[in-house]
């Protein structure tokens, strides 16, 4: 139990920024999933799109680093280019 009315404080405001990072993160991993899942290159490409708007703005967010959001595009990227036409 905080002995401090800002330790308080900042119980609630970790357990909001707690809730709101799983709930970033669970939607990067269902747009990673989905473009795994594409079974064709135009639904891989639609899924890739989505999945970079959700990393980039996971990425500004904290979330995750810049350099794993760039990680993961380039990987997407590259197994959506394998995708049959």
């Amino acid at each position: 139990m905080p002995h401090h009315k800002s330790a308080a404080k900042r119980v609630i405001t970790n357990e909001r920024s707690r809730q709101r990072n799983i709930a970033l993160r669970t939607r990067m991993r269902a747009a990673l999933k989905a473009v795994r899942e594409a079974g064709n290159r135009t639904q891989a490409d639609t899924a890739y799109r989505q999945a970079v708007s959700v990393l980039d703005r996971v990425a500004a967010k904290g979330v995750i680093k810049k350099e794993t959001a760039s990680r993961h595009k380039s990987r997407l990227a590259r197994f959506a280019a394998t995708r049959p036409a």
